[in-house]
C-alpha cells in the first residue's frame, strides 16, 4: 500500500510504544497525520519526531484514558478525525480473590470506558461526513480465558461485543468498526513477564514464536485502508493460528 490515507487523520491511543507506536508509524507511512496519544510527554515527543523524520505528520497530546474527563479533553483536543484506533490498554494480573477494587476499575476505565467515551465523541463527526473507520485493539484473551487475566480479558470480550454493535449502529452511516486480536506479541510492555515466559506463550502458536508489533500494525493498516471497504464488525485474530490437539502417546 502507498500513501492510501492521504489526508486522513488518525488518532492512536497508546501510540508511544509497542503496538500503538508501530501502528503510528505505519498510518503516517500511508499518508495519514496522526494523533499520538501517551501518558508521557517526552515518549510522545519522540514518537512524534520519528514520524516526521520520515517524512509524515504528527502531534501529540497527553492524557490519562482511565480519568473520563482527561479521555473527553483528548477528543476534544484530537478535533475530527477519520480513524480512531483504540489501543491503550492496561493489564493488572492477578486471581479474583486477589484483585482490588483499584486494579479492577483502572482496567475497566482504561480497556472499556475509555474507548466507549471516544466513540461517542469522535463518531458523530464522521458520520456528519459519511465516512470514518474505528479499529478496537483487543486480545485473544478476550475469548479464551488466561489465568489471572479475568479482568483483562473481560474488559476486552466487552468492547469485542461493542465492536459488533457498532459496526451495525454506524456502518448504514459509512462509518466502519472493527477488532483486532493479538496474539503474545513482543513489545516493551510485556517484557515485565519475562523472556522465558512470554516466548513460551510464542511456542503455543502454530507459527511456534511471538508476533512483532508490526505485524499487529499491518492488519491494523489494511484494515482502515480503502481495500478493506467491506470489512466490518470484524473480530481479525492476529495470534499466529491455534496449534492442534495432538493424540496422546
Amino acid at each position: 500500500m502507498t500513501n492510501t490515507l492521504t489526508g486522513k487523520t488518525a488518532l492512536v491511543t497508546g501510540a508511544t510504544a509497542g503496538i500503538g507506536y508501530a501502528i503510528a508509524v505505519q498510518l503516517a507511512a500511508e499518508g495519514a497525520e496522526v494523533v499520538v496519544h501517551g501518558r508521557n510527554a517526552e515518549r510522545g515527543e519522540k514518537t512524534v519526531q520519528d514520524i516526521e523524520n520520515a517524512g509524515g505528520r504528527a502531534r501529540f497530546i497527553a492524557a490519562d484514558v482511565s480519568i473520563a474527563d482527561d479521555v473527553r479533553r483528548l477528543a476534544d483536543e484530537a478535533g475530527e478525525v477519520d480513524i480512531l484506533v483504540n489501543n491503550a490498554g492496561i493489564y493488572r494480573f492477578a486471581p479474583t480473590f486477589d484483585t482490588t477494587d483499584a486494579d479492577l476499575d483502572d482496567q475497566i476505565n482504561t480497556n472499556l470506558k475509555a474507548p466507549y467515551l471516544l466513540v461517542q465523541k469522535l463518531v458523530p463527526a464522521m458520520i456528519v461526513r459519511g465516512s470514518g473507520s474505528v479499529i478496537n485493539v483487543t486480545t485473544v484473551a478476550a475469548t479464551t480465558p488466561a489465568a489471572g487475566a479475568g479482568i483483562y480479558g473481560a474488559s476486552k470480550a466487552a468492547l469485542e461485543l461493542l465492536t459488533k454493535l457498532w459496526a451495525d449502529e454506524f456502518g448504514a452511516q459509512g462509518v466502519r468498526v472493527n477488532a483486532v486480536a493479538p496474539g503474545p506479541t513482543q513489545t516493551p510492555g510485556t517484557e515485565v513477564f519475562g523472556s522465558e515466559l512470554i516466548e513460551g506463550l510464542g511456542r503455543t502458536t502454530a507459527l511456534g514464536r511471538l508476533a512483532e508489533a508490526e505485524e499487529i500494525a499491518n492488519v491494523v493498516t489494511f484494515v482502515v485502508s480503502p481495500g478493506a471497504s467491506y470489512v466490518n464488525g470484524a473480530i481479525l485474530t492476529v495470534g499466529g493460528g491455534a496449534q492442534s490437539i495432538k493424540p496422546a502417546a
